[in-house]
């Protein structure tokens, strides 16, 4: 099985341990990035993840390309040009203080990509899937239109196509966002959403639900993947469903809805020790597990116990196994030293 990711790696500064900005004299650096988060996952779990970006030929490109060959993404089909690799700072929150993202990503090589970079029909021989993220048409009108031609081209190699949601205020408008994702989602079969995407980018919103507070309402999702899918036709809709008790400790679950039918995952609670790409590594769960046939029950379970480990590792990535998540998934949350 291969799976293509498509997007934007950026490389991440964030102030050593819980420093604010303000209090830093030096920034830690790693690379992430929505789709390449996704990528990683997989390719962690043994799956054949290629990534798609287009990235600048000096020394700070190849630091990206770098941190994904360490850990087995397939980066044959990166583009080289451009000038600049997009940055995000990233200080962690505690307690009641919210973690705080800054983008510096404006005229990254990818924002600026043209569709003569990539070449589909290529990339997608012997693809079973392909993911992407509602960040990556966000980042331009160009990227806006590259990303509806990549999931049509996978649409019509008979290619399944999944999507997060995603959504990104300080990139574009819910106005904008809702236009755009309207024609992309038309060719996607899986969707991926957390508790507020359906509703800023579609209007969607789950009844009885307060996110600031906490309150989750499970008929209200169901009712959100319903309209979802009654809208696009999708396969499969997936909400991940947290918790904020607060920056360090939330509950965490999700729920899968197929066929008409609704499965909720096992709830975690969650000590956190960084929350970034959380919603990625759920989404690398679940691709995961629909690839090798697991039933809804099982998909979102192993899906959610991913994802759950995630919160316990620095950066972006998920550096966790199958018999890891397998093991959570099972039951086995004790956390005990293995010898």
């Amino acid at each position: 099985m291969k799976v293509v990711t498509f997007g934007e790696i950026m490389m991440r500064l964030n102030p050593e341990g819980y420093l604010r900005f303000v209090q830093a004299d030096k920034f830690v650096s790693t690379y992430a990035g929505a789709e390449a988060n996704v990528a990683t996952s997989l390719a962690n779990y043994g799956v054949d993840a290629a990534f798609v970006t287009k990235l600048p030929k000096h020394e700070i490109g190849q630091c990206a390309v770098n941190a994904l060959r360490r850990y087995g993404v397939d980066v044959s089909f990166i583009v080289r040009g451009g000038d600049r690799v997009g940055v995000y700072f990233c200080e962690k929150g505690a307690s009641q203080r919210p973690s705080k993202v800054i983008y510096d990503r404006a005229h990254s090589a990818i924002a600026e990509a043209n569709e003569n970079d990539f070449d589909w029909d290529a990339i997608f021989t012997g693809v079973d899937w392909f993911h992407v993220t509602g960040i990556t048409p966000a980042l331009s009108d160009g990227m806006a239109k590259i990303t509806l031609q990549a999931v049509k081209r996978a649409r019509e190699r008979g290619v399944t196509v999944s999507c997060d949601l995603n959504f990104r205020k300080k990139l574009w408008s819910r106005e904008r966002a809702g236009e755009v994702m309207g024609e992309v989602c038309r060719y996607v079969d899986y969707c991926i959403a957390n508790e507020e995407d359906a509703k800023d980018v579609f209007g969607i919103e789950a009844d009885n639900t307060d996110v600031d507070s906490g309150k989750l309402d499970r008929a209200g999702y169901i009712s959100v993947a319903k309209k979802l899918t009654d809208r696009f036709d999708f396969k499969g809709v997936a909400i991940t469903l947290r918790e904020s008790v607060s920056a360090n400790d939330n509950n965490w679950s999700a729920m899968l809805y197929t066929d008409g039918n609704a499965v909720f995952s096992k709830k975690y609670a969650m000590h956190i020790v960084d929350r970034v790409g959380g919603g990625d590594s759920f989404g690398g769960g679940l691709i995961y597990a629909l690839l090798n046939g697991y039933e809804p029950q099982k998909a979102i379970d192993f899906a959610v116990a991913a994802s759950c480990l995630k919160h316990s590792i620095e950066g972006d990535f998920n550096l966790v196994s199958t018999s890891e998540v397998e093991a959570l998934a099972g039951g086995n949350a004790s956390g005990r030293v293995q010898r």
